[in-house]
């Protein structure tokens, strides 16, 4: 079951990778060259995952190093409750109480029912964390609607029917809402795979698919170039 549950979330990440929405572009400079500007579904890729990931890791590094000085502290406690594997290594501590453990997730299908609170609270965090960061990713990393409206302009590229002064307004509707769903789905599909009870967690799947998924795209590109280059010289 877990071997098929990790197949199928390699699945619907394969097959959400092919959404997206093209507004059609044209060219200032040049008549009746047109072209399409498209906006995945996953717009900012594995990126709000990533930074969900060191959040969460970060505060888990702080958390074990303030129970290890002050073990009992009630404020300590509160942000985290650790229990050992065994041996007393860190590494092998798990949270079982505290604001850790209601961002880690459920053990299992069982423990979802015998703890829904948990559930709830860690699916509440997983959509939220990931829809915030990647909505602030576009801001600080030159893909906002003003940032995509710049290069198109530079470009001496205009969508089709609108002005360069209404582009942005045009841009505005789409990559906002485009980068919050992004984060959404891809903190619902982490969520996913760690209820289903995938061999990797959520968030490992989604980093080895979007990342594999990212080569494959940049071979067919690179096929599909140098097919061009050999129809033109033969």
């Amino acid at each position: 079951m877990n071997l098929l549950a990790t197949i199928l979330v390699f699945a619907i990440v394969i097959y959400f990778q092919g959404f997206r929405v093209d507004l059609p572009i044209k060219s200032t400079k040049y008549c009746r060259q047109y072209s399409s500007y498209p906006i995945k579904l996953f717009y900012t890729n594995n990126i709000p995952i990533i930074l969900q990931s060191a959040l969460v890791s970060n505060l888990y590094i702080i958390s074990q190093m303030l129970v290890a000085k002050f073990q009992g502290n009630l404020i300590v406690n509160l942000l985290g409750v650790w229990s050992d594997v065994g041996g007393g290594d860190p590494a092998r501590s798990y949270p079982v109480g505290g604001l850790c453990y209601y961002l880690s997730p459920p053990e299992s299908v069982g423990h979802i029912f015998q703890d829904p609170v948990h559930a709830l609270l860690y699916i509440l965090f997983m959509l939220g964390s990931c829809a915030f960061f990647s909505k602030t990713w576009i801001e600080v990393s030159g893909s906002s609607a003003k940032d995509v409206a710049k290069q198109l302009k530079d470009q001496k590229m205009v969508m089709r029917g609108h002005r360069n002064n209404s582009m942005i307004h045009e841009l505005d509707r789409y990559i906002p809402t485009a980068a919050a769903f992004s984060g959404l789905c891809i903190g619902a599909l982490s969520v996913l795979a760690d209820f289903l009870g995938a061999i990797e967690s959520g968030i490992g799947i989604l980093l080895a698919v979007t990342i594999i998924y990212q080569y494959f795209e940049i071979f067919v590109k690179e096929q599909s170039e140098m097919s061009g280059i050999s129809t033109l010289l033969f």
